[in-house]
């Protein structure tokens, strides 16, 4: 059987790269910072989301080998019956503390916090209503769940509202959105979300992957910057992308929520907990949020300095409220051409193209860091214009 089915997926395959959407992985050969090494040459990384420049920091990592000097390596089991140590409860009060939120629940990524979130709580008799540029992994956790399923346009509180007037005969409804949308980097009403949620009697629930420690006026996410707390139901997030870059996701929110995903949260029950190192490293990064802002506002200043430079290049940049700046080109091969051009030049970016976002929408994603300094984004913007002019993108 393997011969016919392997003859289908050769076919495939070649599909894929004749149409310009295969998806190259380059090796870094150093740690994950503002300057990595790729086959021997040191490069600006613009693409990782290491917003708060955390993910090779000092600080972390003495955490993790002193925790894991305590605490051993790995938990070799799952939470309930015997991989729950003392210091998972403390990094699950730091994290329900930086959100204002009554309890938490750890899972070993993002994806599996969205993965787990819905089948406990929803059934047939209710309705979720979803952003259409949510993340994929919300869009699975939807799809194990046997609620109806509604969607509207990106941001669009029209569309929203039918929505929730279509869906008043349900048990429960819940909106769900990304915080900041990965691709794009817009960031969620959620004074407005909230607003309707209130008018029509739902549960309200945002992704902070991307919005967590860079949003809000002391980056703690779209509550601070719409002063929301308290409206929102449920938060999920990572642990793998400002707050530290490593793995790790979590739920947080309301108490009792917390307390029926722990019993029947499929993703929680049956994972490993998160190894030791990783929690000593997260819990450090809390520790660092609260004793000052200097991160985030560098990370702001940053932000600022590079959307205002290559806007006055010329370049089409979606409108950005976050670390994101998406560099639209909307051709596919264009994107990866580009990208390629911009590593010789000595800077580390990735095109993105269909299906991760629309056909005809390809792009290069910059993302901001706490890390980069101000050489470093003057590297990356003056590359930027030297290959648009040799591509065309630029006159």
């Amino acid at each position: 059987m393997y011969g016919k089915m392997k003859d289908h997926l050769s076919k495939t395959i070649a599909e894929i790269k004749e149409a310009g959407l295969y998806k190259e992985e380059r090796l870094i050969e150093s740690a994950q910072q503002a300057a990595i090494t790729v086959k021997g040459k040191e490069v600006l990384n613009f693409c990782a989301n290491n917003y708060l420049g955390l993910s090779n920091h000092p600080r972390l990592i003495a955490a993790a080998q002193k925790i894991m000097e305590h605490r051993g390596y790995g938990m070799s089991s799952v939470r309930f019956i015997c991989g729950t140590q003392d210091i998972h409860k403390e990094l699950e009060a730091a994290i329900s503390d930086y959100f204002r939120t009554e309890d938490t629940i750890l899972y070993a990524a993002c994806f599996d916090a969205n993965g787990g979130v819905f089948e406990p709580l929803f059934s047939e008799e209710d309705a979720i209503i979803s952003d259409s540029l949510n993340h994929a992994s919300i869009i699975d956790g939807v799809r194990l769940c046997k609620a109806k399923r509604y969607r509207y346009a990106n941001a669009d509180m029209a569309e929203l509202e039918k929505c929730l007037q279509e869906v008043q005969a349900q048990r429960f409804r819940i909106i769900v959105t990304d915080g900041v949308f990965s691709m794009d980097g817009n960031v969620a009403p959620m004074d407005k979300i909230c607003d309707f949620a209130e008018k029509y009697d739902a549960l309200v629930m945002v992704d902070e992957s991307h919005s967590a420690g860079v949003v809000g006026p002391t980056g703690h996410g779209v509550s601070e910057q719409y002063n929301t707390y308290g409206r929102v139901d449920i938060y999920t997030g990572t642990l793998g992308k400002a707050f530290g870059g490593a793995l790790g996701g979590f739920t947080t929110g309301r108490k009792e929520i917390i307390d029926l995903l722990r019993q029947r949260s499929r993703p929680y029950l049956f994972s490993n907990s998160l190894a030791p190192g990783i929690i000593g490293a997260s819990l450090e990064v809390f520790k660092m949020l609260k004793e000052s802002n200097v991160l985030h506002d560098k990370l702001v200043e940053n932000v600022n300095y590079f959307r205002d430079k290559m806007t006055a290049a010329g370049f089409d940049i979606k409108p950005t409220q976050s670390a994101i700046c998406a560099v639209m080109l909307y051709d596919a091969k264009l994107s990866q051409v580009y990208a390629a051009r911009m590593q010789e030049e000595g800077i580390y970016v990735t095109g993105f193209y269909y299906p991760v976002v629309p056909k005809e929408q390809a792009r290069i994603r910059v993302q901001i860091s706490a890390g980069h300094e101000k050489a470093h984004l003057d590297k990356c913007i003056a590359a930027f214009i030297k290959v648009g002019k040799e591509l065309g993108v630029l006159k």
